[in-house]
């Protein structure tokens, strides 16, 4: 995509989701009820009278759901502006089963649909695997004998990435580091191509600042977890989204990853539980307290989950130092009033859930404009389909020195 498409991508995209804050930024969990309630209360109505079965059905393709105007009108802007083209693909040769040894089957997926993507006008000469694991993305790439330099922080994963490399033959140094320290810069070298696989927040924004820094000649990113970061608020890395003023939360950061399509059965009916008791838990709380406003609970370990529903929301009280419930709590009717919360809950999200993509595009575009700065040619795509992972959008950059 031009600098030119990617600015004016960006600057589409920084209206809409400017222009839509009171949409996007209150969550229905917490901030109960929502002022966009009161302003469009036929599709407030409409969502909070469908099921918690038919939420879930719309939560991965919200924008075909038929709902009351604004929604159909702001899911045909949000998925316009969300189209995102898939990167170049080169001609895979068949990867050598050693290869996938130790790998799920999943991430083995994600790792061929990433190494496919690369591609680079210059050959690579030594790739650098960032926060690399046990090295399994550094393996497959460096499996035509180029130099690999494995980057990670537990020495555990070091260790078993090592012994991987040496028994499949691969020419890889296994160095631990933890790339937020200030010595990371070191482990860089201008003829690195730099690869992370969903490094999360910081450490992905890091490697870029750091290959940007030595000038590293290439380098390929698929981020993931954008709200794990050490600052409170969102730090833009490009001109235009420093002069934006759309400023983002930790909690606004976390929208792009509500999405769920690759949790399992399990996974999902433990969530579900969780979040009806807590929302049962809210009203118990707000009459207990005498105060109409939420009350954040921490993470909870999932043998909570096993307990009895009243001593469930006896013991949170006591985790919260409020009074203990009182005697004559109807445990059954406030179980049951949490499920119906949970599908109203559910089904209110769907309107945030339009604006998670823009969100996410927003974010890589800041990045795809941050490396455009600093000297590289920059392509941002898809480089697998979201029902393998969500987060499939990266960005593979290289020198312009070096590209067409």
């Amino acid at each position: 995509m031009p600098t030119k498409d990617l600015a004016e991508h960006f600057e589409a995209l920084n209206r809409f989701l400017g222009d839509h804050q009171a949409l996007w930024r209150p969550r229905p969990f917490s901030d109960r009820p929502m002022a966009w309630e009161h302003t469009y209360p036929q599709l407030a109505n409409w969502l909070k009278s469908r099921s918690l079965a038919q939420a879930e059905q719309a939560q991965a393709e919200p924008h075909t759901l038929e709902a009351p105007e604004p929604f159909a009108s702001l899911a045909k802007q949000a998925r316009a502006l969300c189209h995102i083209a898939p990167l170049p693909q080169v001609d895979s040769p068949r990867w050598p089963n050693r290869l996938s040894t130790d790998i799920p089957g999943r991430k083995w997926l994600q790792i061929q649909a990433f190494a496919s993507s690369l591609n680079f006008d210059q050959p690579t000469r030594h790739w650098l695997d960032w926060c690399s694991g046990k090295g399994h993305l550094g393996r497959l790439l460096a499996r035509q004998g180029q130099a690999l330099s494995c980057l990670e922080h537990d020495p555990e994963l070091v260790d078993k990435g090592a012994r991987l490399s040496l028994k499949q033959g691969i020419n890889a140094e296994h160095i631990e580091q933890d790339v937020l320290a200030p010595n990371a810069i070191e482990r860089l070298k201008s003829e690195h191509t730099a690869v992370a696989l969903h490094a999360c927040g910081d450490l992905h924004v890091r490697l870029m600042k750091l290959a940007s820094e030595v000038g590293c000649q290439q380098l390929a990113i698929a981020p993931c977890c954008y709200n794990r970061i050490g600052s409170r608020h969102y730090q833009p890395l490009s001109q235009p989204a420093k002069a934006a003023g759309l400023e983002l939360s930790i909690q606004d950061l976390g929208l792009p990853l509500s999405e769920t399509v690759t949790a399992g059965a399990r996974v999902q009916k433990q969530r579900d539980i969780s979040m009806a008791r807590r929302l049962a838990f809210d009203c118990l709380q707000r009459e207990i307290r005498g105060l109409d406003e939420y009350l954040p609970t921490p993470p909870l370990a999932s043998a909570w989950l096993n307990k009895p529903f009243a001593e469930f929301c006896i013991d949170l009280a006591k985790l919260k130092d409020i009074a203990s419930p009182p005697a004559t709590t109807d445990w059954i009717k406030l179980e049951a009033k949490g499920w119906e919360l949970l599908a109203q809950v559910r089904n209110l999200e769907l309107l945030r859930s339009l604006f998670r993509r823009p969100l996410e595009v927003w974010l890589l575009l800041d990045r795809a404009l941050y490396l455009r700065e600093q000297g590289y040619a920059v392509q941002l795509g898809t480089f697998c389909s979201r029902e393998l992972t969500p987060r499939n959008l990266m960005l593979v950059a290289e020198r312009i020195a070096f590209a067409r």
